[in-house]
């Protein structure tokens, strides 16, 4: 099988996982009655998740369309623009999400580090099958990596904050 394939199902995979957070989240709206009452692990997943778009829709369309000749094109010489390359940043971004929030819904430790495990090892294949596919540079790679972790520190911050609020809030006693 071609390393463009083995990827294509990683990311593919990624998104399924992030339609399992997708439909938790969805039940929980409707069961709960109230969009406030979502876990908020759910909740602040969209923002990193919307960012992605707004990074891909920048660097895939936008920049593409004014500078001409785009220099940041593909090694296989496609022509398609190459940095970031979305296909580490969705599977990167998703599976750390994921990682951050897996502890809410499950308490087993040793499930929670097998999981890691896969989904680390799991972006480490997309980062190497897309060089090896002749896709994507190191520096589209390293590019990829490095808005998947500032888009996953925001979304651990977001968590954080909602958090130290709920420390913060006196107890009723």
């Amino acid at each position: 099988m071609e390393w463009d394939k083995i990827t294509n199902i990683i990311l593919i995979a990624s998104i399924i996982v992030l339609g399992l957070f997708a439909v938790l989240g969805l039940t929980q709206w409707i069961s709960r009655k109230s969009l406030k009452k979502v876990d908020k692990q759910l909740l602040w997943m969209i923002l990193p998740i919307a960012l992605m778009v707004i990074v891909y829709l920048v660097f895939d369309k936008v920049l593409p369309s004014i500078i001409k000749p785009y220099p940041l094109v593909r090694p296989d010489n496609s022509g398609e623009p190459s940095f970031p390359s979305t296909h580490v940043m969705i599977v990167t971004t998703i599976f750390f999400c994921a990682s951050a929030a897996l502890p809410k819904y499950t308490k087993s430790k040793a499930l929670i580090f097998i999981i890691d495990i896969i989904m680390f090892a799991l972006a480490s294949l997309v980062a190497t099958g897309r060089v090896l596919a002749n896709k994507h540079s190191v520096v589209d790679i390293i590019g990829g990596a490095i808005f998947a972790f500032i888009f996953y520190e925001i979304y651990c911050a977001c968590l954080r904050k909602k958090k130290a609020k709920k420390e913060e809030e006196p107890k009723n006693e």
